[in-house]
């Protein structure tokens, strides 16, 4: 069985740094060994030499949108897993507002069919609610779908869930795990309304965080959390967005014991509003980015325990669909190749540890969901790992950006970190900018 040795590594695992190595056999980790003690380096198949980087988990990322089937213009689950690798995230999960839209079992499973051909990464789907297929809900597999995901705000097609009773039934009577997109339509309706009246349809995209408002966003919110405290939903929310969301959770309860959690988006904990002049549309997402103080709220929120994890919401369109007027305009934007090493910028200046931020990028998302052998550098897991170098800067520019879209948010912006190694399963997928094409993902599981 071919063996590898990542040896002289700074391994960031459990809330804990220390120098060491790390044996893979096959798709498993064998061992972890402090101070290299007692390795001969013939034994192995290969060694690499991590002196001065960093060595942690795969990033788990719970929210992507991968665009196939049907807008695969934007994207596809090849590009975008591969964008994933390169950016250090080795298992994601992707969601149903695809044409057609995975509402049904037998839509998800054609996805599933799909990533396991094409697939860089490893990987699972969530099952999209509707109005009317708590049948098909009620028929999912617990230990082999993340989750089912219900639009409380706007979306395409028919996936806004807005009948009560249809509501109290998923958050009643789900198998698995509720991510909810919170935003309430009738607030936004009557927001754009009030714009469209006063600018017209050239409306500036620095409105957005208005029409999309923190009310919209906190109305269904708290309305998603008071449900799932009546019925005992496990309820993850989505994409957190405002100060005034956070103090809907607990700060106090350990993860493990927790029936009701939240993510934020690096988006959200990057920019703010005033960047919309400089951006545009380039940074118009649903719920919007909004003001200083929802920034810092958020912040406050993830480093106190309220917020459990860090995503990306990655969502890719054309640049001509970006570059329409406001009311045309797409909302989302490329994100998995750029958002551990814009994270690993707010270690770099203090805003959060390099334990935290493995915590909350890969820990936490594998007990949230429960996923079987990943998100830890442990014996017995799969050899999801990473390798950083925290001392080689690179800019982020239209050559070596690897989303289909072409383009990022993050154009121009120096990073001080660079991900040089991504393991998926044992097996060395990217290493400095060339990938192993003979690489797939596997399906997570679930221990549920």
């Amino acid at each position: 069985m071919h063996t590898i040795l990542v040896k002289n590594a700074l391994i960031v695992n459990e809330n804990e740094v220390f120098k060491g190595s790390v044996i893979i056999s096959g798709e498993i980790i064998a061992d972890i060994v402090r101070d290299n003690q007692n390795l001969n380096e013939s034994d192995f198949s290969e060694v690499i030499d991590a002196e001065g980087k960093w060595l942690i988990p795969g990033v788990i990322d719970d929210q992507v949108h991968f665009r196939q089937p049907g807008m695969m213009h934007k994207g596809d689950i090849f590009s975008e897993s591969k964008a994933a690798v390169a950016g250090g995230i080795t298992s994601y999960m992707e969601m149903p507002n695809t044409v057609p839209q995975t509402t049904t079992q037998e839509l998800l499973e054609q996805k599933f069919e799909i990533a396991e051909r094409d697939s860089w990464a490893n990987f699972s789907f969530y099952l999209g609610a509707t109005n009317d297929n708590l049948s098909e809900i009620l028929k999912t597999d617990p230990k082999k779908v993340c989750g089912v995901k219900v639009f409380m705000g706007s979306s395409t097609g028919n996936m806004l869930v807005d009948d009560a009773r249809t509501l109290e039934g998923i958050f009643k009577e789900s198998p698995v795990l509720v991510a909810t997109h919170c935003e309430e339509e009738s607030i936004i309706r009557a927001n754009l309304s009030k714009y469209t009246a006063l600018l017209g349809n050239d409306i500036p995209t620095k409105y957005h965080p208005l029409i999309r408002s923190i009310e919209a966003c906190y109305a269904s919110s708290s309305k998603a959390v008071e449900m799932a405290t009546r019925f005992n939903t496990r309820l993850h929310i989505l994409h957190l967005s405002t100060a005034k969301e956070t103090q809907l959770f607990s700060a106090n309860t350990p993860l493990a014991e927790k029936r009701i959690t939240a993510e934020v988006c690096v988006h959200h904990l990057w920019f703010t509003d005033h960047d919309y002049e400089r951006l545009g549309n380039f940074i118009k997402w649903n719920p919007a980015i909004k003001f200083e103080e929802d920034r810092e709220g958020l912040w406050t929120a993830l480093l106190d325990g309220r917020i459990d994890v860090i995503a990306t919401d990655h969502a890719p369109h054309t640049l001509a669909e970006k570059n329409n007027h406001y009311l045309q305009s797409p909302s989302g934007g490329p994100l998995v190749q750029h958002a551990l090493p814009a994270m690993l910028e707010f270690v770099k200046n203090g805003k959060l540890t390099l334990e935290q931020l493995v915590h909350k990028m890969c820990h936490a998302p594998a007990e949230i969901f429960r996923i079987h052998r990943r998100g830890y550098i442990r014996k017995g897991y799969y050899a999801d790992l990473v390798i950083v170098d925290p001392n080689r800067p690179w800019t982020v520019n239209r050559n070596n950006i690897f989303y289909k879209c072409g383009w990022s948010p993050f154009e121009n912006q120096t990073f001080s970190s660079s991900i040089t190694h991504t393991f998926v399963n044992g097996r060395l997928v990217y290493h400095n900018g060339t990938f192993n094409e003979n690489i797939r993902g596997m399906q997570l599981k679930f221990d549920r």
